[in-house]
């Protein structure tokens, strides 16, 4: 059982907000744009919501080039984040890795470099050495690491991808498609390390045999396009030039992608129109923010406390565009008949939101701290304490 503790409620009148949560691949929103994005395919939603803002052909198979290293980063933060890789890790250097063509580092064979470096080497100047290294440290061969990526793919309901190698160069079967790409995206940017590589412009990498390599980094919105701070590009003569880009201003993250357009530069300002025209037409706000106590409290038995704070495990925001208006409420509500031990993080309960009645996002309540059990020591200290009173 639960019980619906308190509402908070904000009213967003007309010409500031209204939820377009609700709106998710809703196809009326795909006209938002008033010029039609270069290339044969284009997507652009919010990051937080996923809302669509814009889709053209989002689910043709398509030859994404190196945006598949996305996924490949995004494979390498969650072995990291799992314990399996370290960013510390000297990671030896096969004859194959080092031996690929392409987009590289030009890494020495047999030589030892850390994993955060070729990590930055990849999310800087899509080296593809540096993806089969990687690749081969984390799953013991490059063909073991693509079958980890295509079941990641799955997992984010990437229904439209199939990857052949890590790195994107050509080789059959291969593709991927607009909206798969913002997905693999949408995930590694979940990441907060993955910003302290993409935010490079320029930098010198490094080898132990005494040699630098100088990387530029391919996504040049990084630096020429004002909150942009992330993305993967890709070219090959069948993709065409390809992009995946995020940036942010003020509450609001976006996502775009365009595959297959004739050129950087038109890429480039397609992405840019994209972003400008979103920007300028909707906006964020934060109703609930993850990990911020509330005010309410859950009522906890068999703990040496009564209760204990609460805190939403992610936020719930609204974004919308400028010119709608919508009624919010948000229901908190806590399980009942909770018991100690309660450790922090533990679900203790729902937070939900709603669109003019109509529920749109939820988050679950978790423990803001821990909740010990009252035990028979407890019970001897309180009793020693009002004998001695």
């Amino acid at each position: 059982m639960k019980k619906i503790i308190g509402l908070m409620l904000s009213v967003l009148a007309a010409g500031t907000m209204a939820m377009g949560g609700a709106l998710a691949g809703n196809r009326d929103s795909a006209a938002a744009l008033t010029k039609e994005p270069a290339g044969k395919a284009a997507y652009l939603c919010d990051c937080e919501t996923g809302t669509v803002v814009y889709a053209k052909n989002e689910t043709e198979r398509l030859p994404i080039a190196s945006m598949c290293k996305i996924m490949t980063l995004l494979l390498s933060f969650e072995a990291v984040e799992r314990g399996e890789l370290s960013y510390e890790e000297e990671i030896t250097v096969s004859e194959h890795a080092a031996g690929m063509g392409g987009s590289q580092v030009f890494l020495g064979a047999n030589l030892c470099y850390p994993a955060e470096a070729l990590m930055k080497s990849v999310a800087v100047c899509s080296a593809n050495d540096s993806c089969v290294a990687l690749a081969e440290r984390i799953a013991g061969s490059e063909e073991a690491f693509v079958a980890q990526m295509n079941g990641r793919a799955q997992e984010l309901g990437a229904e439209n991808t199939l990857f052949a190698n890590c790195t994107g160069l050509p080789k059959d079967p291969q593709y991927s498609c607009a909206k798969d790409v913002s997905l693999m995206l949408r995930a590694l940017i979940k990441h907060q390390k993955y910003f302290e590589f993409s935010r490079v412009w320029l930098e010198d990498f490094a080898h132990p045999d005494g040699r630098t390599t100088s990387m530029t980094n391919t996504n040049k919105l990084i630096r020429f396009y004002e909150g942009c701070d992330g993305g993967k590009t890709g070219f090959t003569n069948e993709a065409g030039f390809c992009l995946a880009a995020t940036a942010r201003r003020g509450d609001t993250r976006l996502i775009a992608v365009v595959i297959g357009a004739e050129s950087a530069k038109i890429r480039n300002a397609s992405i840019s129109a994209m972003f400008d025209e979103t920007f300028a037409e909707y906006a964020t706000r934060t109703l609930l923010k993850g990990g911020e106590p509330l005010a309410e409290r859950a009522a906890v038995s068999g703990g040496r406390q009564k209760e204990i704070g609460v805190a939403p495990a992610n936020s719930l925001t609204a974004f919308c565009k400028r010119t709608e208006e919508g009624e919010f409420t948000v229901s908190i509500e806590l399980n009942e008949g909770l018991r100690a031990p309660i450790g922090k993080g533990d679900e203790v309960g729902t937070a939900t939101l709603y669109r003019d009645g109509v529920e749109v996002a939820k988050t679950p309540l978790v423990a803001a701290e821990d909740a010990a059990r009252y035990g028979w020591w407890d019970a001897f200290r309180e009793g020693a304490h009002h004998w001695s009173a």
